[in-house]
């Protein structure tokens, strides 16, 4: 006899506002896509002429980079705060306010205001790397890198077309008698202002606000599916230590002073103090099932954390300083985006696959993966021949890989 699962509304409204929200993103993450790689073809480049030297070339990406940085804490803070609407919509404005700035900064030939600017313009790229993650606020556990990957890989149609709208672009300033590298930030400008717009109008209701709200209906249900425990501990999710079904062992009570107590108020026989943030058996060894006690900082976040630093570093150092090199070996800017573009192609394309990995192999596996495609990156950039723009399309290629 087939016995068919009671379908609870929660999950009917989860599943229809994650379709939306991931339709909305994809179209707001395209439009955001063009103002990153606008600037970031032509940001060394324009910095080169207005410091009018070379070894200041690399200093507004650092300047950028320190603006998303502190962008990202903000945009993150009224995410949590007021839902992810609010907060992307905000970030991607804050992004089009900073090119309009690097135009101007162009016209004036100012260096101290070009910095400012691209400090601004850093939050359109750091809310353009946070909205990946609303993709996953209304996921299921199992789909949730996947549909992190699918919002990710929009940007790559972005990513791709504002490199090589560059050389359109520059040819728009000048004859508007702009200078032509301030060009497409132009473009950058109106790509960030039709973001915001999009998520302000079209992103409701907030998935964030969503999830939360769908929460303890699910919890109320205790149908122990792993989903509604949202990656919360036992003592979090009810106070009662539980196994990684999410159901709650019989007996049991509180999490009090990190022992798991008998509801006799005994300490449970086989059981010692919670070490390490997980239940653990005398014996030592730690409970399959078990989960992070509330409190205890996951490692995980330290070890991802530093694997994001050190690839960006080197990313970021071969990325931002490639058109300037090839400007200097005699390429042009249509070149300089071509090879760009390729390279963010190379970066977002794989995203689903990557998702895929992710899901099936682990995190850390296909992060030590990386590795080898990023040295072999720097290898292929270091030695391609200075006139060809192919060789440095392959070393960027991998560096998008990796």
């Amino acid at each position: 006899m087939t016995i068919n699962a009671p379908v609870r509304n929660g999950d009917v409204a989860r599943l229809r506002v994650q379709r939306r929200s991931l339709i909305v993103l994809v179209a707001a993450q395209i439009l955001s896509g063009v103002g990153l790689a606008a600037g970031v073809t032509v940001g060394a480049l324009l910095a080169q002429d207005v410091f009018s030297s070379t070894g200041l070339a690399g200093l507004p990406s650092a300047v950028g980079t320190a603006g998303s940085a502190v962008a990202a804490v903000a945009v993150g803070r009224v995410s949590q705060a007021r839902g992810r609407r609010p907060g992307l919509a905000a970030g991607y404005l804050a992004g089009a306010a900073g090119s309009a700035g690097v135009v101007v900064a162009a016209i004036a030939g100012s260096p101290f205001l070009l910095l400012l600017a691209l400090f601004c313009y850093g939050a359109g790229t750091a809310t353009n790397l946070l909205a990946r993650y609303a993709g996953a606020d209304l996921a299921a556990p199992g789909n949730r890198a996947r549909a992190v990957s699918t919002v990710l890989v929009a940007t790559t149609l972005g990513g791709v077309a504002g490199p090589n709208l560059a050389a359109p672009a520059g040819d728009l300033a000048r004859s508007l008698g702009i200078p032509t590298l301030a060009g497409p930030f132009l473009l950058a400008a109106a790509a960030y202002a039709l973001a915001a717009a999009v998520l302000a109008v079209y992103l409701r209701p907030d998935p964030l606000l969503l999830a939360r709200a769908l929460k303890p209906e699910r919890d109320s249900d205790g149908d122990g599916d792993g989903d509604e425990a949202d990656d919360r501990p036992p003592a979090a999710a009810g106070g009662a230590a539980g196994s990684g079904n999410g159901e709650v062992d019989e007996g049991s009570q509180p999490v009090a002073h990190g022992v798991v107590a008998s509801a006799e108020g005994d300490v449970g026989e086989g059981w010692r103090p919670v070490a390490q943030g997980v239940v653990a058996s005398a014996e030592g060894d730690v409970d399959g099932g078990s989960r992070p006690v509330a409190g205890r900082r996951r490692p995980g976040v330290l070890v991802g954390a530093g694997i994001m630093a050190f690839t960006q570093l080197v990313m970021v150092a071969i990325m931002t300083m490639t058109p300037v090199h090839m400007r200097d070996l005699g390429h042009g800017t249509a070149a300089a985006g071509l090879v760009i573009a390729v390279h963010i192609g190379a970066m977002y394309l794989p995203s689903p696959l990557t998702g895929w990995l992710v899901d099936r192999y682990g995190r850390l596996v296909v992060a030590a993966a990386s590795g080898p495609v990023l040295l072999a990156a720097g290898v292929v950039a270091a030695t391609a021949p200075a006139g060809s723009a192919t060789a440095f399309a392959i070393a960027l290629v991998l560096l998008g890989l990796g």
